[in-house]
C-alpha cells in the first residue's frame, strides 16, 4: 500500500456549512484557503484516539480491521453515477464508491476530499483546487487534474442531458494548469458553488470516455474508500474495501446493502442480527423502540428534505393553483403526523426545512398557512367552477377532478400516507387513485411529466437555498412541472447574491410564491433516525445530518467481533 498522502493545512478551521451561509462564494476573501485534514481527534481516558471524524470513544481493543457491514435500503440501486445522486440509499454507495474534491461531513462541515485546498477569488469568478497528490483509481490509473477537467465538462454538458447539469450554473471553462491544480472559471457568481459542483464526484476520466455514460452508471470507477464488485438491481450491491486508498485502507474489509422495502422486515432483520443498519428508517414507532435497546446505537436528528405528494402542475385536473391549493387544504396533515408518523414530525409550512433557520420561512407566523378544512376546500373548488359529478367527484369543462398518485412499491411506511390522504381527498370531492412503481420509474416519469404524482421526500434546497434543479422551469429533478417566471428569476439572482441578507430577501420571497402556488403538497419534515447494531464503531456522536453526509464517514468506521 503507497504511503497515505496527507492533506497540508492551510487554515486552523473547518469550513461549517452553516457559516457557509454567511460566506457564500465570492464573500470568500481571495486569501481563504480551507483547511481539508480533520481537526485534531480527542483522546481517551486511555490515552488512544478514536478513529478519524468520529466522537464515539473507541472499543478497549482500538479499530478493528474486517467483517461486513450489511446495510438494507428501501429501494432499488437504479445506477451509481454521479448523475444518480438525489435517492439517498445510491448516493451512499456512490460516495462509497467515489470521492470528490470537497464534501460536508455528519455535522455540515465542508472539508476538503481530492482537494488539498482551495482559493476563491474576490470577484468569486474564479476558483482554484489544489489536488492531493498519489491518489489511485480502482483501475490503478493515476487521479490527476484532467480527470476533473473531464468530469466536470461532461456533467455540465447540457447535450449529455445529465440531471445534475443545473449544480454547474455560471461555470464557463475548466482548466487543468497542471497535473495538480485544477482552474473553474465562472461567467457569472454561483453562491452555492462550494456545495454544489464542487462536490460533485469524479470519474476515471479515460474509463468513462470508452465505455461511456450508460455503462459507466453500472460498473463505475472512482478513488472512493470502497470498489463495486457485485450489483444486481433491485436485490444487492456488495463492495469490497479499497487497499490502495490515499487516505488509507478502510478498517470495514466489505458492505453488502440489499434492497429491503418493507420496514417492519428491515426491522426484524437488525434484531436478528442479520443486519447492522438502514440506509433509510424504519418506522418510528420501531425507531424509538429500538432507541431504548442497548444492543443499537440510535441518533437523531432533524431532515432537510419535505415529504411531500409533488404534483403535475401540468395535468388538466392540477393546472389551476386553486385546486392545488384546495388539496393542501383537504389534507389533516397534524393527524397524517400523529397517527402514522408517532408524532416524530412536524407540519410543513413552506417547501424549504426550518432546519435551515436563516433562509427559511418555514416557521414564520406570517407565511400563509393551509390549515385544515374541508369547507375551506370545498369553497376554493367551488370558487373555481368545479362541481360534483352524479358520483361526488367534481368536474369542470369536460375534466374530471381525478389523478393517480404513484407510490414506491413496497413501501410501506408511506403507503398509508397516501391511502389516508385518498380518503380525506375524497371528501372534497377529489379522486386521488392509487398505484404502485419502482423509484427509478418514478424519479423519470415525473419530470417527464408522465405520472400524476407520487409520495416521497426530496429536498427543494438544503445547506445552500438554492432549488434550480427541483425548482426552475425544465430543471432536470423539476418533479412538478412547475414553470414560474418570477421564481425563475429569483433562481437566478439567488446564486448570483452574496450577501446573506440580500440572498435571504431573495429566498423569502420565493417561499412566498411557492406557497401562493402550491406545486407540491408539502406534508412534514421527519424526524430522521439513524438505527445501528451496536457492533458498528466508530460513529459519531451526533449529526446534523439525517442521512447521506452521515455515511461519508464509513471509511473510518469499523465492526466489533466481540459483538458481531
Amino acid at each position: 500500500m503507497p504511503e497515505q498522502v496527507r492533506a497540508t493545512v492551510r487554515s486552523n478551521r473547518d469550513f461549517s456549512r452553516r457559516q457557509f451561509l454567511q460566506y457564500s462564494a465570492a464573500g470568500l476573501s481571495a486569501a481563504l484557503l480551507t483547511a481539508c485534514a480533520p481537526t485534531a481527534a480527542p483522546t481517551t481516558s486511555g490515552g488512544e484516539a478514536p478513529a478519524a471524524g468520529s466522537g464515539e470513544a473507541p472499543a478497549a481493543s482500538g479499530p478493528q480491521q474486517g467483517g461486513t457491514l450489511r446495510l438494507m435500503g428501501h429501494q432499488e440501486v437504479a445506477g451509481m453515477g454521479p448523475q444518480d445522486q438525489g435517492a439517498s440509499v445510491q448516493e451512499a454507495v456512490i460516495y462509497a464508491i467515489h470521492n470528490s474534491l470537497l464534501l460536508g461531513d455528519e455535522m455540515l462541515v465542508t472539508k476538503g476530499v481530492l482537494a488539498e485546498s482551495y482559493e476563491v477569488a474576490e470577484d468569486g469568478l474564479t476558483y482554484t483546487f489544489n489536488l492531493v497528490q498519489g491518489v489511485k483509481f480502482h483501475d490503478d490509473a493515476d487521479f490527476t487534474a484532467q480527470d476533473v477537467v473531464y468530469t466536470y465538462d461532461f456533467y455540465r454538458d447540457e447535450a449529455n442531458a445529465t440531471s445534475i447539469v443545473g449544480d454547474f450554473l455560471g461555470v464557463e471553462s475548466v482548466e487543468a494548469t497542471d497535473d495538480f491544480t485544477v482552474v473553474v472559471h465562472m461567467a457569472s457568481v454561483n453562491a452555492s458553488s462550494l456545495v454544489s459542483w464542487a462536490e460533485t464526484p469524479i470519474v476515471q476520466s479515460a474509463y468513462h470516455a470508452e465505455v461511456g455514460e450508460d455503462t459507466y452508471r453500472t460498473a463505475p470507477v472512482g478513488t472512493g474508500a470502497f470498489q463495486l464488485v457485485n450489483w444486481v438491481p433491485a436485490e444487492v450491491v456488495e463492495l469490497e474495501a479499497f487497499e490502495n486508498h490515499f487516505r488509507g485502507r478502510p478498517n470495514i474489509d466489505a458492505i453488502r446493502q440489499e434492497v429491503v422495502p418493507d420496514a417492519s422486515v428491515r426491522a426484524i432483520a437488525l434484531e436478528t442480527g442479520d443486519s447492522d443498519a438502514c440506509l433509510w428508517p424504519l418506522l418510528v414507532e420501531d425507531s424509538k423502540r429500538l432507541a431504548e435497546d442497548p444492543n443499537f446505537t440510535v441518533l437523531v436528528s432533524s431532515t432537510g428534505g419535505i415529504k411531500h405528494i409533488p404534483l403535475n402542475n401540468q395535468h388538466p385536473a392540477l393546472s389551476e393553483k386553486e385546486v392545488r391549493q384546495a388539496l393542501l387544504t383537504a389534507l389533516d396533515r397534524q393527524r397524517i403526523v400523529d397517527e402514522l408518523w408517532n408524532g416524530a414530525a412536524k407540519v410543513a409550512n413552506t417547501h424549504y426545512s426550518p432546519k435551515y433557520s436563516f433562509y427559511s420561512k418555514d416557521q414564520d407566523p406570517a407565511v400563509k398557512h393551509y390549515d385544515y378544512s374541508v369547507d375551506g376546500a370545498n369553497a376554493l373548488l367551488d370558487g373555481a367552477g368545479w362541481v360534483a359529478g352524479a358520483d361526488g367527484i367534481r368536474e369542470k369543462d369536460g375534466v374530471r377532478l381525478s389523478f393517480t398518485c404513484t407510490t414506491i412499491t413496497g413501501d410501506t411506511a408511506r403507503r398509508p400516507i397516501a391511502e389516508l390522504a385518498q380518503q380525506m381527498l375524497a371528501e372534497a370531492g377529489v379522486e386521488m387513485l392509487l398505484e404502485e412503481a419502482p423509484v427509478s420509474a418514478i424519479l423519470e416519469a415525473l419530470p417527464n411529466g408522465d405520472m400524476d404524482a407520487s409520495l416521497f421526500n426530496w429536498t427543494y434546497g438544503a445547506v445552500d437555498p438554492d432549488p434550480a434543479d427541483t425548482l426552475r422551469s425544465g430543471g432536470a429533478q423539476n418533479f412538478n412541472n412547475y414553470s414560474n417566471a418570477r421564481v425563475d428569476e429569483l433562481i437566478d439572482a439567488g446564486v448570483q447574491t452574496v450577501v446573506p441578507e440580500e440572498r435571504q430577501a431573495i429566498y423569502y420571497e420565493m417561499q412566498d410564491i411557492i406557497v401562493e402556488d402550491v406545486p407540491m403538497l408539502y406534508l412534514q419534515w421527519d424526524d430522521w433516525y439513524n438505527v445501528f447494531s451496536s457492533r458498528v464503531k466508530g460513529l459519531p456522536e451526533a449529526t446534523e445530518d439525517g442521512f447521506t453526509l452521515f455515511f461519508n464517514g464509513v471509511h473510518t468506521w469499523w465492526l466489533d467481533p466481540v459483538e458481531a
